[in-house]
């Protein structure tokens, strides 16, 4: 059964859906077969992986409010071992949507029940708020990275998502891990970037990855060539370390790739 992973902050900017795009990337790399579910509106991860999202006319949104089968708009990707679940603009109506429906913060999780055993790995790149949808991904998830970036106010609303995370375990799913924060935006050259890791590292110790992605110009070009940076500049420092991060994720968890 494969391992559902949110990548989720309040925050925008920090680099959740570089983290989605990226992460899956390296893990189909490492042949692990993987999903990627945009279920932000903005639609960057879907675009970013060589989708126009103004084609796309059946996504997430419809899947959760409409009741179509997730399994009918998995889209191929460049990359062997990587798929995708698209997002469009229409996303931003389901909160709306939804209010009314019974077990509404459950509906992401009905979508994607039959494609755990599908994947090793289903990557969701969550939208910058802690709104319906993001508690949908969070009560579907097994486990949650949460990027901070390495800048002036990096941990502000870190609490308010970590205590959103402790409500959401208590009440909707209580198997919910942290997998981990991941540091990111780090440049080396500058003192502020080098003090926010060390008060991270102080204040969150184990939770915090090993691996730091840093500032590269790459890594923000790739997106738009509609590829992730290992297929763009696979040697880049933005490619290697979010190899080394999907490294880390294998080895923390045990998990047994799927016959393919």
């Amino acid at each position: 059964m494969g391992k559902i992973i949110a990548i989720a902050n309040q925050k925008g900017g920090v680099g959740k859906t570089t983290t989605a795009m990226n992460l899956a990337a390296s893990l189909a790399v490492l042949e692990f077969k993987t999903l990627v579910i945009d279920a932000d509106p903005q639609a960057n991860t879907t675009s970013g992986l060589g989708h126009d999202p103004k084609s796309i006319n059946t996504s997430i949104y419809e899947c959760m409010v409409d009741g179509i089968d997730v399994k009918e708009i998995i889209h191929k990707t460049e990359i062997e071992n990587l798929e995708l679940v698209p997002s469009h603009i229409d996303l931003v109506g389901a909160e709306v949507e939804m209010i009314n429906l019974d077990n509404r913060e459950e509906k992401m999780k009905e979508v994607i029940h039959d494609l755990k055993d599908l994947y090793d790995f289903i990557i969701i790149d969550c939208s910058p708020s802690l709104g319906l949808i993001t508690i949908n991904a969070l009560t579907a998830a097994n486990s949650v990275i949460i990027p901070v970036q390495c800048e002036y106010f990096a941990l502000e609303g870190l609490g308010k998502l970590l205590n959103t995370i402790k409500i959401i375990q208590t009440r909707l799913n209580q198997d919910l891990e942290i997998e981990g924060i991941l540091l990111t935006m780090y440049d080396m050259r500058l003192r502020l970037s080098n003090q926010v890791v060390e008060e991270v590292r102080l204040h969150f110790k184990n939770m915090v990855f090993e691996t730091i992605i840093p500032r590269n110009v790459r890594l923000s070009e790739a997106p738009s060539f509609g590829l992730p940076a290992i297929s763009f500049d696979a040697d880049g420092k933005g490619a290697v370390a979010y190899l080394n991060l999907a490294g880390e994720i294998v080895q923390k968890n045990d998990v047994q790739k799927v016959t393919k």
